[in-house]
């Protein structure tokens, strides 16, 4: 490979199987066995770390939501501002690789990344923590691309498929690994030593990009003043959404004004970046190719993918905390997921192919739909241990269909490379906001079932019945030995027959939201099945056309025409 060093923008001559697929992206020379194991390793540790940031703080909400003494509302805020930030800069990544090199890309954001984990150390109340998140969301969002590119070095060319699989589902690994070891870092100084453990991650990452860096790429001046007006319109737009889909459930969406105006301005702004963008000659993000038929489609399933995963999350892990389990008391649980996680992502690397994009995306929906219909048989004595296999189905889905989903529309990004920002935005709002849109579906619906089924139970309660006279009669005596007075006695019944009823109303609600996200996935899987059949049947009838053209082509001219009259 050469090229003139006096012009970083100057066009390079690379070596046969050298050249960057994708601008921006780094080249691809023959390294060594002992370089590309060196590079598989650092990649799978830049995807962790750049997602357990964000694992760590969701899976201890409680514990920081007492460490900083707040309200569930406000706790809330701490998640919800890490996707703002993460969802937004995704707008000027790919455009900040392509112009200043993945070099400046590499360590910048490392040394970025480490200032904030830094940062985190001395933060004393919740604002400065949401501030100092979204720096971190932003941050993070590089190292998600940076793992991808670093696997994409420790495969030879010909299992480069297998290399975006790894690098693009490994980052699925940081929540249940969160689960496992979160416990262990809190008691070392409450949530400092979530964040001291993040600052070592961070660091060790930066050494080891210093140490193996990167192959070079193409640079090329990319950005227009236009594009930071798209940012600025898009950006903000985008975290209203976040703000209203993470805080709707939480607030509750009919009772708090300040949700309204956050959607009406937010679509607003949104709005005005898409109509900007479609009158550039030079998009920054391409609305045109974005609004045809394919990419539409592929992002409405993505979209519906995620949020028919949110019930790993917001359904089983919510159930079991609604019933008391701690993250302790979770361990089989996550370990559960997390070797799902490695199936979904060894699986997806060795049998991924090209002509079969789509139906790692089937087979994935089934197992959601399996998996829901398994956890909607629980009861109020179901634990986690019962929930192991389903959750292991769910924790497979998350990262089987992933790479595949990516993979089915880059062929029109590699010939035409204006387009990959538009993919990058279009693959980051699928999951951000398809995850965001799965917690306050599945959140809402099951805080309306409950208080459907929790009126349904208490109508039923009348003293009138024998067995609520029973029940009543066992709890007197259980409680007798404590209390004397006979009212008090009374009053502590009734009340533990309430929370019998309360818990009982909770299951039955859960219950419900799995069968929920199971019709999701079935409704998803019909149209996806239906597409696939009829892209089958139209390539079936244009092969049949081409056949029977060249057939007739074949035929001497005499017996293609007609016979006259003599």
């Amino acid at each position: 490979m050469r090229g003139p060093s006096h012009d970083p923008f100057a066009p390079r001559e690379w070596a046969p199987g050298e050249k960057p697929t994708l601008p921006g992206s780094p080249s691809t020379p023959l390294h060594p066995t002992h370089k590309r194991i060196a590079f598989g390793i650092i990649g799978l540790l830049i995807s962790i770390t750049g997602a357990l940031s964000n694992a760590l703080v969701t899976a201890n909400l409680t514990n920081l939501q007492g460490v900083f003494g707040a309200y569930s509302n406000e706790i809330a805020w701490l998640p919800a501002v890490y996707v703002m930030g993460n969802i937004s800069i995704n707008l000027l990544l790919v455009k900040f690789r392509q112009q200043f090199g993945l070099r400046a890309f590499t360590e910048a954001f490392l040394v970025l990344y480490v200032l904030v984990s830094f940062f985190h150390l001395l933060v004393n109340d919740l604002s400065s923590a949401i501030v100092v998140r979204t720096a971190h969301g932003m941050v993070g969002a590089a190292l998600s691309s940076l793992g991808i590119y670093y696997q994409i070095q420790a495969w030879p060319a010909k299992h480069r498929l297998r290399a975006m699989a790894i690098g693009i589902g490994a980052s699925q690994l940081a929540i249940p690994l969160a689960r496992l070891f979160s416990d262990e870092l809190l008691q070392l100084e409450e949530w400092r030593g979530l964040y001291l453990f993040e600052l070592g991650l961070a660091m060790i990452c930066l050494g080891a990009v210093l140490i193996l860096k990167l192959p070079p790429g193409e640079r090329m001046k990319v950005f227009e003043k236009k594009d930071f007006l798209t940012f600025l319109l898009m950006a903000p737009g985008m975290a209203l959404f976040c703000a209203v889909l993470s805080l709707g459930r939480v607030e509750w969406w009919t009772s708090t004004p300040w949700l309204g105006i956050c959607l009406a301005i937010g679509l607003v702004l949104v709005i005005a970046a898409v109509v900007l963008e479609h009158n550039r000659s030079n998009p920054l993000i391409n609305t045109r190719w974005l609004r045809t038929g394919a990419i539409l489609r592929l992002g409405i399933v993505m979209i519906m993918l995620r949020v028919t995963l949110a019930e790993q999350n917001t359904g089983a892990i919510g159930y079991l905390q609604q019933m008391g389990l701690l993250n302790d008391q979770m361990h089989g649980l996550a370990l559960a997921i997390l070797a799902g996680v490695v199936a979904g992502i060894l699986i997806s690397a060795l049998t991924i192919n090209v002509k079969h994009l789509s139906w790692p995306i089937v087979v994935s929906l089934l197992l959601i739909i399996v998996a829901s219909l398994m956890d909607a048989q629980s009861s109020p004595l179901t634990r986690a241990n019962n929930m192991y296999f389903s959750q292991f189905l769910l924790g497979f889905s998350s990262t089987f269909f992933i790479a595949p989903a990516l993979l089915m529309n880059i062929g029109s990004v590699v010939t035409q490379p204006k387009n990959l920002v538009s993919l990058v935005v279009l693959f980051g709002m699928s999951q951000n906001l398809g995850g965001l849109m799965g917690s306050a579906i599945l959140g809402t619906f099951q805080t309306w079932r409950e208080k459907f089924h929790s009126s349904q139970l208490g109508d039923q309660l009348s003293t009138l019945d024998p067995n609520v006279t029973d029940r009543l009669s066992q709890y007197s005596g259980l409680f007798s030995s404590q209390i004397s007075d006979s009212a008090l006695l009374a009053a502590q019944s009734t009340t533990q027959l309430q929370s019998v009823a309360t818990v009982q109303a909770n299951v039955l609600a859960y219950n419900d939201t799995y069968l929920l996200t199971a019709g999701m996935a079935f409704v998803t899987l019909i149209w996806v099945l239906w597409r696939l059949s009829r892209q089958r049947y139209v390539n079936w009838q244009q092969a049949k056309r081409e056949a029977e053209a060249e057939r007739r082509a074949m035929l001497p001219p005499t017996t293609l025409t007609s016979p006259g009259k003599e």
